[in-house]
């Protein structure tokens, strides 16, 4: 994982993030983790978000790349797309993170130290480990449906994991390598449970720290019924379907 600092991708996928964008990248950036580098990966965000990353890429002297892709295709592809280029580039570790400031960025060097010096394939910023809380904005029925997604996941797939459907992670590289992703199928929420069974699978080690999940301030949600659909059936695809691979 190479010798006292690690190189370390931050992959961030945007879509109509101008707002928080620039918040983000200034946060983790002055964290002062050396080695570490932000990956905007913008899915052509019709309010300019793309043009603010370049901006910041240009300001950062190498610490911030952009991707710019043609059309708004997914968070998992987003974030496939984001690791082949961070793999490209030499990470050693590659972590996925939002970019509406819902995690906290001072989690970051917590979950890097922990890959380093544990034998954890992937940490977990999360919700529900001693110590994590979501939102303290949040209905209580969008917490029952949060505690009731993670329950429902894990009773299937058996993943023993507090947070299964966590999006804030820090991955080894050496862990995504072995995942296969080009053949991951899932987007959405979905990809993130496909991510963890996969790793799972290969008998590979999740561990988890413990966050507090923060209402985006500025812009809207991304969920839609469309990525609840697909994430309450996925948990059975990969049950019964080998995976997804066709």
């Amino acid at each position: 994982m190479g010798e006292s600092s690690p190189k370390v991708i931050i992959v961030v996928p945007t879509y109509n993030e101008r707002e928080n964008l620039p918040k983000l990248v200034g946060e983790l950036l002055g964290l002062g983790v050396p080695g570490l580098g932000v990956l905007v990966v913008d899915d052509n965000s019709p309010d300019g978000t793309g043009e603010v990353a370049d901006t910041l890429a240009e300001e950062s002297a190498g610490a911030v790349q952009v991707i710019h892709r043609a059309e708004k295709d997914g968070l998992g592809r987003a974030y496939l797309t984001g690791f082949a280029r961070a793999l490209d580039d030499g990470a050693d570790i590659i972590m996925q993170m939002d970019a509406d400031l819902s995690h906290p960025v001072a989690a970051v060097p917590v979950m890097i130290e922990r890959l380093m010096t544990t034998d954890a394939a992937v940490v977990l910023g999360s919700r529900y480990v001693p110590g994590g809380a979501t939102a303290s904005e949040w209905a209580w029925h969008r917490k029952a449906l949060s505690a009731w997604a993670n329950f429902y996941v894990n009773t299937i797939l058996r993943l023993s994991v507090k947070d299964a459907t966590a999006g804030f992670k820090a991955w080894r590289a050496e862990t995504l390598r072995k995942i296969d992703l080009p053949t991951i199928q899932s987007n959405g929420y979905a990809f993130q449970v496909e991510m963890n069974h996969r790793t799972v699978k290969l008998g590979l080690r999740i561990d988890e720290v413990p966050i507090t999940f923060e209402e985006r301030t500025e812009g809207a949600s991304k969920m839609t019924l469309k990525v609840q659909m697909e994430s309450a059936a996925m948990p059975w695809k990969l049950l019964f379907g080998k995976d997804l691979k066709k």
